[in-house]
């Protein structure tokens, strides 16, 4: 049994990504308007039509765009936690279908085991994900995803999260020296250096060097900022801590974002 992870597009402008096992097809945010989400599914020979559910993370717009697009799809469930869903549903001018969990809880969708853990951000109740494939046994190995981004810092919580993760998926949203010599408003400049806002590159180095003995097989540093980053900013930043480990490390450019898929 195989999973099957590809990023469609990650940066502060717009965040999806396709999972897809024997038994679903699952998007994890859906950042895009309906018609390029189209479009990117259609060009990996993919469609919108095929997806199971949606998994929604939290209600802004760079994660939430495409549900306002939805009512040609009214098969495809959305699962949120109830302040999600309320936020996001009042963006739509339909009732979405939704499936309502509880933050911290661990469900089974099909062939995937579904568990949500919060994250400290400025949106209603905002979540990461694991998904998870296998039994344990020889003949069906666990593998699962970890989808960790839009958060502020890291509690203890999101660093047992991220360990067991065979794929990471974790922003390193801005470079500090950009962040600070950008015409952004001071507000929105402490907004995003704040407890509840974005990780910088250096905070997300910290982090995941911090891991004590991780699974990773490939990590994936997503929501760059187009404004305040860029792809070579960041691979210079974790050039070292690359080449000291044994898993693939991949930066998710801000501008073209699609990237091959991950088969494990």
């Amino acid at each position: 049994m195989n999973m099957r992870f590809r990023i469609l597009g990650s940066s502060s402008k717009g965040n999806a990504a396709l999972l897809t096992t024997n038994g679903a097809r699952i998007l994890v945010d859906v950042g895009f308007t309906v018609k390029k989400l189209e479009s990117m599914l259609t060009g990996i020979g993919e469609s919108l039509q095929s997806v199971d559910a949606i998994f929604l993370t939290h209600e802004h717009g760079d994660h939430s765009a495409g549900l306002r697009g939805l009512a040609k799809y009214p098969t495809i469930t959305v699962f949120a936690n109830e302040d999600t869903a309320e936020a996001a549903q009042r963006q739509t001018g339909y009732r979405l279908n939704w499936k309502i969990f509880e933050t911290g809880s661990r469900f089974q969708f099909k062939d995937l085991e579904v568990s949500s853990f919060q994250i400290p951000h400025d949106a209603a109740d905002p979540v990461g994900y694991t998904f998870t494939t296998g039994t344990g046994e020889p003949h069906s190995p666990k593998r699962s995803v970890v989808w960790c981004t839009d958060l502020g810092h890291a509690p203890r919580l999101i660093q047992e999260k991220i360990r067991d993760a065979d794929v990471l998926v974790i922003e390193s949203n801005y470079d500090s020296r950009m962040l600070d010599e950008s015409p952004r408003p001071w507000s929105l400049k402490q907004r995003i250096k704040g407890r509840h806002g974005h990780l910088c590159n250096d905070a997300t180095l910290e982090l995941l060097s911090s891991i004590q003995q991780p699974r990773w097989q490939q990590i994936y540093l997503a929501h760059l900022s187009d404004e305040c980053n860029k792809p070579s900013i960041v691979e210079r930043c974790f050039a070292e801590f690359s080449k000291q480990r044994a898993f693939n490390l991949a930066v998710v450019d801000p501008i073209n974002g699609l990237l091959p898929e991950y088969v494990f």
